[in-house]
Formats: structure tokens, C-alpha cells, sequence
């Protein structure tokens, strides 16, 4: 029987030789695959974010992906034999059932196919929204603008760097931060970036969410934008992150980005495609502040929200002080010590994956090395903050939001409720 990672490549080659019908059809022909497989390939959004590829061979209730989740959302289901089965209302994309699996028989949903026939039969425009983290994963030689030619070699009509939307964020939780955090004891959740942790805190530690900002993910901003923009778009994030499919899923957030790809994927479809990002044009646009650059890694939302407070008050009694834990356990013992009174700051980040978004499940180079390529990317911006960038001014006015201070009062775009 052809195995998923054969499956797959065949899809995703057919796709690219725009013959993806016929293959299917020839496939459906043979007695040598998984008509299951198929289905999650062709149509991901019909599946879990998680999918079982094999027999794992463990006793029910006894699997170490059961023991890893900490969202209590893999289990042994009577109606699948007592196989490992995903709650999909639990499943936030964690990956952490994935790592555990000795048996290597658990794979995390891969929308590149269908995501890319989307792109070939879409009559609107189509943008790849590209997370802060993608500096360096496609080889160190591919700078932005070789990046953005790729994609329109693929079919896209542009590239958006998703490091313009954290500006708007970061501004948006600076105001917040400024308005509401006027006395020692105050302090602020980052609702920003991660969804791990926004889960976390939703799911698990659900008294604190009086705390977040009512704002959502760059990610969810940037689509929404798009949108607004040009309602006939087709949206299609790329980043490190399996939890962003789950974000992209959410009812009140759904509709604002169609497909979330990680870089893995991109990486086989440009395979597919024949394309090198390398050898392609550099059509540069440079939109971003160093601090939308540095959401990637552990710690930016921080210093960007920091020192975004200090331009908008310099002169604030109460001055920001952070706290920043990275990975699951680190984030629910950062929580565990808020919660106990052990901690003596006013601004906490949390990020579900060691490292931040650079040390995402799906990424390509090894965090050191990504969260360099960051720091460096982020030293190359023109302006420091969102304050000094005049194209968030720009796109805010765009959007409809003629001062930075309508960001709090405005509540269509960059807003949500917890």
C-alpha cells in the first residue's frame, strides 16, 4: 500500500503539472492506498488538525500521545476500535500527541494541496500572508523580495509580510496597556501572536481572561484587512505553526484566512513546482518596524509593546514590566506563578513553542539559527516601532480608522471578544 508521504507527493506533483484530476482518478482506480488519506489531502478542512496514518499499537488508554496532550484532546475512541481518536473541539494544534508518537503513526493536516488547486481555480486575487518568522527558512541566500517572486511564480498575486499587522497589534495593545494598566497590581495578558497560549489561558485558565486585550492575532488582522480590502481575495497565511490552522478554524474568526500552510509545505510545493526562491528576482517592499519584525522569537511582543508605551507616554508613573515564558509547561508554570501572587510584573507573553513562532513544529532551520535571522531582519527596519512606521498610518487611514487612538473604539477588524 502506498504510504501517506507517497500519497501525498503524488498529489502534490499532479497539482503542480495541473493534472490533478486525472491523477486522482487513477489512484481511485488502484487497491493500493488509504481512501481516508486521500480524503484528508483533497479536502483538510473536513478533518481533524491531527490525522492517524497507521496502527499505532498501543493499548487503549495507554498511549503516550494521550499522556502529552495537555488539552486533554486525543483519547481512545470505542466507535475507531479503541485507535486514538481527535476531539475536535479540544484540539487547539499543539503537535505535542505528534512528538509523542513512538510509533511515528500520527501526521499534522497538510493543506498544500488543496490550497493550491484554491489558488488555480480562484478568479480573485490571491495573497500569501507570510509570518514573521520566515527569514532564512527557504536558505539564507532568499531575501523577501526573492521570497514574493516565488509566490507569484506559484500564481499568487502578491506577498503581504505579516510583521505590518503585529505593527497594528502592538500598537493596539500599547493603548491598552497605557488606558487600563494604572495602578500597581494592574497587569495585561498578550491576547498577540501565539494561539497556545490563547488557548491556554482560554481553555485551562479561564479566570484571567478578563485580562487580554480584545484584539486578535496578526495572522487574523492581516486576512481581515486583505478582506476589507478586497472582499473577492483569496487568503493563504504561511508560517512555522500547526496551532494557526486550529486559530484559522475558530467560528468567530473564521472566513478571515482560507488556508494556513506551513513552511514544510511551502518548501514541497516550491519542490513540486520546480521553483528555486533563490535564483528569482528581488522585488523588495519594506513595510514593517523592527518591532512587528521581532514577534518571531521569545520575548519581541514584549520589547515591542515596551517600547512602543514608552513613545506613546514617555512619561508614565506606572512603567511596563515584563515577564516572558516559551513552551507549554513554561507558560502554565509562568500562570501558576501570576496566579500564586510570585510574580512582580505587569505585562506577560506567552509562547506555546520553545523559542517562539521560530521554534515552531513546522519550521525549517533550527531556532538558534531563526531567531538570528529575525534579530537581523528586525536591525535592517527603517523605523523602530508602529509609531514611526508611516505605512501603518497609511493602511490604518485605508481601513477606515483615522486616528491610532480609534484602534480602541473601532472593534470590526482588530478586535474580538474572549
Amino acid at each position: 500500500m502506498a504510504t501517506f508521504q507517497e500519497l501525498y507527493q503524488t498529489l502534490l506533483a499532479a497539482q503542480a503539472r495541473s493534472n490533478l484530476p486525472e491523477a486522482i482518478k487513477y489512484i481511485r482506480t488502484q487497491q493500493d492506498f488509504d481512501p481516508k488519506q486521500l480524503d484528508c489531502l483533497l479536502n483538510p478542512q473536513k478533518h481533524p488538525l491531527v490525522w492517524r496514518t497507521g496502527e499505532c499499537g498501543c493499548a487503549p488508554g495507554e498511549g503516550a500521545c494521550e499522556r502529552a496532550c495537555a488539552f486533554d484532546a486525543i483519547h481512545s475512541a470505542p466507535e475507531e476500535g479503541g485507535r486514538v481518536a481527535i476531539d475536535v473541539t479540544r484540539c487547539v494544534g499543539c503537535s505535542a500527541c505528534i512528538d509523542a508518537c513512538a510509533a511515528k503513526k500520527l501526521e499534522a493536516s497538510r493543506d498544500a494541496v488543496a490550497a493550491m488547486e484554491a489558488v488555480r481555480r480562484h478568479e480573485g486575487p490571491v495573497y500569501a500572508l507570510v509570518a514573521p518568522a520566515f527569514m532564512g527558512q527557504f536558505s539564507e541566500a532568499v531575501t523577501p523580495g526573492m521570497l514574493r517572486s516565488a509566490f507569484l511564480r506559484l500564481g499568487f498575486d502578491g506577498m503581504i509580510e505579516v510583521a505590518l499587522f503585529a505593527d497594528i497589534l502592538t500598537l493596539k495593545e500599547a493603548l491598552e496597556f497605557d488606558k487600563n494598566i494604572t495602578r500597581e497590581g494592574d497587569f495585561q495578558l498578550t491576547s498577540c501572536c501565539c494561539p497556545l497560549w490563547i488557548a491556554m489561558i482560554r481553555k485551562i485558565y479561564s479566570e484571567l481572561q478578563s485580562h487580554l486585550p480584545a484584539s486578535v492575532s496578526p495572522m487574523i488582522a492581516c486576512g481581515r484587512s486583505v478582506k476589507a480590502l478586497h472582499p473577492d481575495a483569496l487568503t493563504i497565511f504561511v508560517g512555522p505553526c500547526i496551532a494557526k490552522k486550529a486559530e484559522a478554524r475558530e467560528k468567530d474568526l473564521v472566513g478571515a484566512v482560507d488556508y494556513v500552510l506551513t513552511f514544510q509545505e511551502v518548501r514541497d510545493i516550491f519542490a513540486a513546482a520546480g521553483i528555486d526562491p533563490a535564483k528569482l528576482e528581488d522585488r523588495e517592499r519594506d513595510h514593517s518596524s523592527r518591532a512587528g519584525r521581532i514577534y518571531a522569537r521569545t520575548g519581541g511582543v514584549s520589547e515591542a509593546v515596551r517600547s512602543t508605551v514608552e513613545r506613546l507616554n514617555p512619561h508614565r508613573k506606572i512603567s511596563m514590566r515584563t515577564r516572558q515564558a516559551d513552551g507549554v509547561p513554561g507558560c502554565r508554570a509562568l500562570i501558576d506563578d501570576l496566579l500564586a501572587g510570585k510574580i512582580d510584573a505587569n505585562f506577560f507573553e506567552g509562547m506555546g513553542c520553545v523559542g517562539g513562532c521560530v521554534g515552531g513544529p513546522k519550521r525549517i532551520i533550527p531556532r538558534e539559527e531563526g531567531e538570528r535571522n529575525v534579530d537581523a531582519y528586525g536591525g535592517d527596519a527603517a523605523s523602530p516601532t508602529p509609531i514611526d512606521n508611516p505605512y501603518v498610518i497609511e493602511l490604518l487611514g485605508r481601513l477606515g480608522y483615522p486616528t491610532v487612538e480609534s484602534l480602541l473604539t473601532e472593534n470590526d477588524i482588530f478586535s474580538r471578544k474572549f
